[in-house]
């Protein structure tokens, strides 16, 4: 049997077929809510795919709306699936925020302008940034990365219209969007604040699960006492329990505790 002849664009593709990569080509028909893109260098028909939902960032009732068979496209690279490349093109549709996100990279340290407090997390408007398209702020704090500190609503920890400087997780093209901590900047209170094997401390129970309970030593530190260790006591959430610390487990951030003696 001739083995078939290799196409000579084939470490080229590979090469470019990247995530984050930009790629061209001309839109080649419509799948449901998909566009279909014959990329550059593809010579047995489209193997690009921009899903519905990547297209852009506008709302629209179909993607031919806004595209038409033929039309020249540019599209990032999200991931490969098979012989199909799957494609972000709302990614880059803002040049402005597209260069923008590019600029930034994960550990970066970063200030901005808290522009909305939600019980899902923090919009941040970058100094320098683009105004976004959808998004109040291209920076996003998640509520664990707000702060060490114990609180029931990001409201308690931020306001709008408060200043912070923060350090950059991930900026992400697809998501137009930076995600970042303020926690990162801040000193870890676990490692000062967790006692020692041996102390007998009293804190309230603060949840109880099939394997035992969880109690608050501190502000920033709770550990478990196995059910074993209670040797069928009833506890309920809130009670105080005098405790004795049996392990520390500093690179896990663990505690295991048991009855004080």
């Amino acid at each position: 049997m001739t083995e078939p002849t290799p196409d000579p664009l084939d470490h080229l593709r590979e090469r470019l077929v990247a995530p984050g990569e930009l790629l061209t080509g001309t839109v080649a028909g419509f799948d449901g809510d998909d566009v279909l893109v014959l990329l550059d260098g593809d010579t047995e028909g489209p193997t690009g795919r921009i899903p519905g939902g990547e297209l852009t960032w506008r709302r629209i009732e179909r993607p031919s709306d806004v595209l038409t068979v033929g039309q020249r496209v540019r599209a990032e690279v999200t991931m490969r699936d098979g012989g199909r490349t799957l494609l972000s093109g709302r990614a880059c549709e803002d040049e402005a925020l597209y260069r923008f996100l590019l600029g930034i990279a994960r550990g970066d340290v970063v200030t901005g302008t808290v522009s909305s407090v939600h019980r899902f997390g923090v919009f941040v408007r970058l100094d320098g940034e683009p105004a976004h398209p959808v998004y109040e702020g291209t920076g996003f704090v998640n509520v664990p990365e707000l702060s060490w500190s114990r609180f029931d609503d990001p409201a308690d920890v931020v306001a709008p219209g408060r200043r912070i400087t923060a350090q950059v997780l991930v900026a992400d093209t697809r998501r137009g969007q930076v995600a970042l901590s303020l926690k990162a900047l801040q000193d870890d209170p676990w490692d000062a604040s967790a006692p020692a094997v041996g102390d007998v401390v009293t804190g309230p129970v603060t949840k109880i699960v099939p394997f035992g309970v969880f109690v608050r030593v501190n502000a920033f530190v709770e550990g478990l006492v196995h059910s074993g260790e209670l040797a069928g006591r009833s506890v309920e959430e809130g009670q105080e329990l005098r405790v004795g610390v049996l392990e520390v487990d500093r690179a896990r951030r663990r505690l295991r505790l048991g009855p004080a003696r």
